[in-house]
């Protein structure tokens, strides 16, 4: 699957983007240690990206978890990662999750992608809600779930412990497929 956005193309994982998903993992390193202290743990070395890629490919084969890269069409370098995750198929519910390269935000593409990727969760797998949980503090996060649709929902009490540091609340955003709800019938 792939989605052509004009800058860039939003594609499935694949085994050979492991390279890739190293390079963009350890340039951006201090960027992820906070909220992707797992993927940046997965991919400090080449070796530990073959893994990470071959385990991401069977699982969003398998449905399990849904693994996009974000690729520059020019040299195709990984600028970003958005993940489909925590999917609930009898609730027919997931969570989104996305990073970008610290030369690529503010420029839109996240949220691009985003849109892009819950229309294709909405319609194509039959999602009826999708969360994006963020910190307050993590406004570029926070804009792209309110840029997006989602709406907040609640502060999750002690809901992530980054490395290091002390459990965080963190902030509950909503989105639901509005081809999904019943019309309410009034007599």
């Amino acid at each position: 699957m792939i989605f052509d956005l004009q800058s860039h193309t939003v594609e499935a994982i694949q085994e050979k983007d492991a390279w890739r998903v190293c390079d963009f993992v350890v340039s951006n390193a201090d960027r992820l240690k906070r909220f992707f202290p797992k993927t940046l743990e997965l991919n400090l070395n080449p070796t530990l990206s073959e893994i990470f890629v071959t385990q991401k490919v069977s699982e969003f084969m398998t449905r399990k978890e849904f693994l996009f890269t974000l690729k520059e069409k020019e040299n195709r370098t990984i600028i970003g990662l958005v993940y489909l995750k925590k999917i609930d198929w009898q609730k027919k519910s997931g969570e989104l999750a996305y990073c970008i390269g610290y030369q690529y935000e503010n420029k839109g593409i996240i949220s691009k992608t985003v849109r892009y990727i819950v229309n294709w969760a909405f319609n194509d797998l039959g999602i009826k809600k999708l969360e994006i949980i963020a910190h307050k503090t993590n406004f570029p996060s926070v804009a792209v779930a309110e840029k997006c649709g989602f709406a907040w929902q609640k502060t999750l009490l002690q809901h992530f412990t980054p490395p290091n540091e002390p459990t965080l609340d963190m902030e509950l955003y909503e989105k639901y497929n509005e081809r999904s709800l019943n019309p309410i019938k009034i007599n």
